[in-house]
């Protein structure tokens, strides 16, 4: 009989990690092989040092399980994931991935593509609503969690998040019950409320959880967290109350206190969360109640919430329908058993067809399973390759040889050819070194023919009445050329309208050619006054000589005040060329 398939799953908690061993029972059941727990000890603030020392831990508990490495399916926890409930009108099948993705962007409270997120459709259908669980963690963090998992030599397959492991773990083992269930898991950081009903359910986060109880034991005692959370450990249990006698111990006693007020308070959530439930999601108020995470086994938890919920209360048993091998410790299965459920969900999305699939990979791991999946097919084009470079090669073995053949009954003519190639090449000297001698020559031809054009171009755009030319003055970098010092100052271009030093910049070095003219002349008293000046710049905007900015007026006019004083009134335009002349 063939063994086995193994299943390894991996709940990455606040302040707990868990590593499980599961095998596929041939009948299609779930076997837990073996398992370990571990506390990650470092400080919330140390991020970094948190995600190395998980990949230490982690390491350390595959050795113990003789893990080298696999595939695993792992869930980050919930505090780490923003979670949110979204109810749908019922639409056409095709027109709800459209619609969830807008309601992502408009409910997910970061960049959609700063985030890794998946969406589940839970209910719903024909005329009724569809509620659908949108999830999303940020794609940093996850990458952290990832690479720790996978420095460890595991290679991740579905990323979970914890409280739908656990619901998954609890419809797996409780299908038998009805109404609505109460899932209260108390970690470390926060306590996840999961409301179970057939065909709905709901999740919320209370931020108070262990370590809201070591917070307040140091500041009660004074001490560090460490000792606190020592303390905790050693004497913690919540208080009855009451009639009840207190202990001895004056310390165990103010412990006991200080639980039974942060429970408290965490009761008072859980009622606000009850009827939140209630009233906005249309829930049944809870049957019964379930408790699991590290803190539900503190002494006395569930004669507290007995008493203050007045429903049954029991601890979630993650491994009612699930074999155990005699490998996994007895003794501490019997104390941790309500801390597998993860484990337990994480492992039935293997083994079976689960009422949540949601998978938050990261575009690594997506990238690699598509390249998984593809390489059978890359293998089988590489054997093709392979073989046609062999086909290839015979090819052009043979083709050689025939060339080699045909090379030596050619070889005469080569020679001869060879000789005339010479005697061109010489030719081809000779006729490039008439081409330089010639090239100055016909630069000058067609400069000599450039300035009449541009004369023609100016003469020909200037409007017919009231306005001439008076004066043309060749511009370089800015300055004028041919003229005395005295002059240059006199025409000297406005700061504005100075050409820009990045136009044109490859095409004209600065001083070495004439990139501009300097056209001065007057117009005429006339009923459109200066409107003429600028009709005569709207004409030139067309003219292929100058680079015109027919949206930057100011550039190539300099602007003139008339008066009704004079018969005439002097206008300067700054035209730059297209094509610069260099200087002889």
């Amino acid at each position: 009989m063939a063994a086995a398939t193994r299943i390894v799953s991996v709940n990455v908690g606040s302040q707990t990690l868990g590593l499980a061993e599961f095998r596929m029972q041939p009948q299609g059941g779930l076997l837990l092989h073996d398992y370990r727990l571990r506390e990650i000890l470092a400080e919330p603030a140390g991020e970094t040092m948190r995600q190395a020392q998980m990949a230490r831990i982690l390491r350390e508990m595959m050795d113990e399980l003789r893990i080298k490495s696999g595939t695993v399916n792992y869930a980050a926890a919930g505090q780490s994931v923003f979670t949110r409930f979204v109810k749908l009108p019922s639409v056409e099948e095709e027109k709800i991935e459209r619609i969830i993705s807008f309601e992502a962007q408009q409910n997910v409270p970061f960049p959609i593509d700063e985030v890794v997120w998946d969406y589940q459709l839970v209910g719903g259908g024909a005329d009724e609503q569809i509620q659908v669980v949108l999830v999303a963690i940020k794609a940093d963090l996850l990458d952290e969690i990832n690479n720790a998992v996978e420095e460890s030599g595991l290679r991740t397959a579905i990323v979970d998040i914890a409280p739908m492991a656990l619901y998954n773990a609890f419809r797996y083992n409780y299908s038998d019950l009805s109404g609505c269930s109460l899932l209260v898991d108390i970690g470390a950081r926060t306590t996840n409320l999961l409301f179970i009903e057939p065909g709905k359910i709901f999740s919320r986060g209370i931020p108070i959880g262990g370590n809201s109880i070591t917070a307040a034991i140091a500041k009660e005692f004074g001490e560090s967290l460490a000792a606190a959370e020592l303390r905790k450990k050693r004497d913690a249990f919540v208080s009855l109350g009451g009639a009840y006698a207190e202990p001895e111990n004056v310390d165990v006693a103010r412990v006991s206190k200080i639980v039974r007020g942060t429970m408290t308070r965490l009761h008072a959530e859980l009622m606000r969360s009850i009827s939140h439930y209630r009233a906005q999601q249309q829930g049944n108020r809870p049957d019964r109640v379930f408790l699991c995470g590290g803190s539900a086994s503190t002494p006395y938890m569930r004669e507290f919430f007995q008493e203050k919920l007045q429903l049954p209360i029991e601890f979630f048993n993650p491994l009612r329908n699930v074999a155990v091998a005699d490998s996994a410790p007895v003794g501490m299965r019997a104390r941790s058993a309500h801390l597998l459920g993860e484990l337990v969900g994480l492992a039935l999305r293997t083994v079976t067809a689960c009422p949540m699939e949601l998978n938050l990979r990261p575009a690594s791991v997506v990238r690699a399973q598509a390249l998984e999946k593809r390489r059978p097919f890359l293998m089988l084009a590489a054997a093709c390759f392979i073989l046609a470079l062999a086909g290839w090669g015979i090819y052009y073995a043979r083709a050689a040889q025939e060339m080699r053949q045909s090379t030596e009954r050619l070889q005469p003519k080569i020679d001869k050819m060879r000789a005339a190639e010479a005697k061109f090449a010489k030719l081809r000297k000779e006729t490039a070194a008439l081409d330089s001698m010639a090239t100055p020559l016909i630069t000058a031809i067609n400069d000599r023919n450039f300035w009449p054009a541009i004369l023609e171009d100016l003469n020909a755009r200037l409007p017919k009445d009231d306005i001439w030319i008076t004066e043309l003055i060749a511009m370089s970098g800015g300055k004028a050329i041919g003229v005395d010092e005295k002059r240059m100052i006199e025409i000297a271009p406005n700061p504005v309208n100075a050409p820009s030093a990045g136009r044109g910049a490859a095409a004209r070095p600065s001083g070495s050619a004439i990139d501009g003219i300097l056209v001065r002349g007057l117009y005429l008293l006339n009923p459109k006054q200066e409107q003429v000046v600028v009709d005569y710049f709207r004409n030139l905007v067309g003219s292929r000589f100058f680079a015109i900015d027919p949206n930057d007026q100011a550039r190539t006019i300099k602007p003139s005040t008339p008066t009704n004083t004079e018969w005439a009134f002097p206008y300067e335009l700054h035209l730059d060329l297209r094509n610069p002349v260099e200087i002889p």
